[in-house]
């Protein structure tokens, strides 16, 4: 008999601008398999249909059992061309720990990183949705509302993740609002309320990302349930189905 516990679902995208309100946009689907010993695989598949270029994303993100990122793969394709492909493996240790990164793409060809970080890292990065919720575990909420600024590395700084895969550390702030009950379309969720809130002086990627809220359910499994957002983006994100 099997030892693990999957949860699957699917998040639609849609836009908020004035010219294509509501229309959708793309599509993500996904799946963990949580193991007994607390350990945590995330697989999800990301379509981005507007803006052009159009963005299809394959991730695979391994969680140890003790919370901290332990490797991840990305497989990307921009305008319907292959951008690249990026394997990241991470150990830890009493100092700090190392970020080994693969990667190879017809822009940059094959590329060897390998990168020592003093002290500890918040989460990694990997631009899928659902994964944006899941890292919000990183947040104390027995200390009720409040901000932190968070360490974290990525496959990509672009703000949709559409550049070959490589190892870059950024700096964001996630805030804890509170806690919400949320209707959409897989059904009802308490949730806590989450606002990623960009900072930095130079902006994540060369660009202020816009400030992004996402409703996450409040229990074990953090999964994303819906989220926007603003500025230049205008996007809207809904959980449409989910089986656990």
């Amino acid at each position: 008999m099997m030892q693990h516990r999957s949860v699957r679902g699917k998040i639609r995208y849609t836009s908020k601008k004035p010219e294509r309100m509501d229309q959708e946009r793309g599509r993500e689907w996904f799946s963990f398999t949580h193991h007994g010993d607390g350990s945590v695989i995330l697989r999800a598949q990301c379509e981005i249909e507007e803006p052009d270029p159009t963005v299809l994303r394959d991730v695979t993100y391994a969680i140890g059992a003790d919370g901290r990122p332990r490797n991840l793969h990305v497989d990307l394709t921009v305008g319907d061309r292959f951008m690249g492909s990026g394997w990241f493996n991470l150990t830890h240790d009493a100092a700090g720990g190392t970020i080994e990164c693969e990667s190879y793409g017809p822009s940059i060809g094959r590329v060897s990183q390998t990168t020592r970080f003093e002290g500890a890292i918040d989460l990694m990065g990997t631009h899928p949705i659902v994964a944006d919720a899941f890292n919000t575990r990183c947040m104390d909420i027995s200390k009720g509302p409040h901000k932190r600024e968070l360490r974290c590395y990525l496959p990509s700084p672009d703000h949709r993740g559409a550049t070959p895969p490589m190892a870059v550390e950024v700096r964001i702030h996630l805030e804890y609002v509170g806690e919400e009950t949320v209707t959409v379309a897989a059904g009802t969720f308490a949730c806590r309320h989450f606002r990623f809130v960009d900072e930095s002086e130079a902006g994540m990627g060369g660009t202020t990302h816009p400030h992004y809220d996402l409703w996450v359910t409040a229990d074990e499994d953090s999964i994303f349930v819906q989220g926007g957002v603003g500025g230049y983006m205008q996007t809207w994100y809904e959980l449409v189905e989910l089986e656990r």
